[in-house]
């Protein structure tokens, strides 16, 4: 039987450390008999504390990760702390050192930093949760961060963004190790959505910085109002007052984009708040968006958070 050990550090996050329990625990096969044995350790066998106001009790020490098939770190606040090997709380590289050569090791939401301390991320593609994505790509230059996807399998070595990726992540490797039916068994049990690919993105909000009311910001305001319009670099320049080669230098560095790719940026956001709270058909989304056609509709959003219109409204409205 695969045994999937899970490694409880101080101020745990209990959402997190639950999933590989509840997920691989929850996975049996026909004759319903279970296909994974799910232990818990701490470095020392003691009680960890957690991110909540109790603490754990585990069963186990460090030593049972000599034995794992598979091992998953869940995450603690303070781990962004750890940003070189030196830095690792005592005894951790240590317990690293008994994972065996062919284990899979999975790294949930900000434990990434403890994957990359020990050296296990190197030259390897990983992601993290987005908040925390440009800092950990500072602290670990030589890891290939993608700070948009759900999660990143790189075959030895799994990381997944925050929370409810994780569960993503496990379902995956249940469904790699066992198949869809199980991984949808699993799914069903624990009622969560059976599938989303890990290439999806985060479902994230990044707000355009407020400004005064001088600058490219009254510009902005304006054209957010008219995103259903044709708006040319022209006409934005010409609203604010500016050449164009002056409002770009301006609004790059009120905003940090282009113009362009905030227009774009914009009317993404838009069309998923029509798709999410409206019953609107793709193509009238599509022409209150700006995008003109459900193809170009289908192109940005698939740009954006690699999902089809389709999948997105499903996910928000089932």
């Amino acid at each position: 039987m695969h045994r999937v050990v899970v490694l409880a550090l101080d101020g745990v996050m209990p959402f997190e450390l639950s999933m590989p329990s509840k997920i691989f625990g929850a996975a049996r096969d026909a004759a319903d008999r279970p296909l994974h044995e799910v232990l818990t350790c701490s470095l020392d066998g003691e009680p960890v504390t957690t991110a909540a106001d109790y603490s754990i009790a585990v069963m186990h020490d460090a030593a049972v990760l000599a034995t794992a098939d598979t091992v998953v770190v869940p995450p603690a606040e303070a781990m962004t702390k750890i940003v070189d090997r030196d830095l690792l709380p005592p005894g951790l590289a240590d317990a690293f050192g008994q994972v065996r050569a062919d284990a899979r090791v999975v790294s949930l939401c900000l434990a990434s930093y403890v994957l990359a301390a020990v050296g296990l991320l190197d030259d390897l593609p990983a992601t993290t949760h987005w908040r925390h994505a440009e800092d950990f790509q500072r602290a670990y230059p030589a890891v290939h961060v993608d700070p948009d996807v759900l999660f990143v399998d790189a075959g030895r070595v799994f990381t997944s963004a925050g929370a409810a990726a994780g569960v993503d992540l496990c379902l995956h490797l249940v469904r790699r190790d066992h198949g869809s039916g199980v991984a949808n068994q699993v799914a069903r049990g624990i009622v969560v959505a059976p599938w989303r690919e890990g290439g999806q993105a985060q479902y994230i909000e990044r707000p355009v910085p407020r400004g005064p009311g001088s600058g490219t910001a009254p510009t902005r305001s304006w054209a957010i109002d008219r995103l259903d319009q044709n708006l040319r670099l022209d006409d934005l320049a010409a609203h604010a007052g500016m050449s164009r080669r002056t409002f770009t230098r301006h609004f790059r560095s009120e905003v940090g984009q282009s113009p362009g790719q905030w227009l774009v940026q914009q009317r993404v956001d838009l069309a998923r708040n029509l798709l999410e709270f409206t019953d609107l058909s793709v193509d009238r989304i599509a022409e209150s968006a700006g995008f003109g056609t459900a193809a170009s509709l289908r192109e940005h959003l698939r740009a954006a958070i690699a999902v089809s219109p389709m999948v997105y409204r499903r996910t928000f409205r089932g």
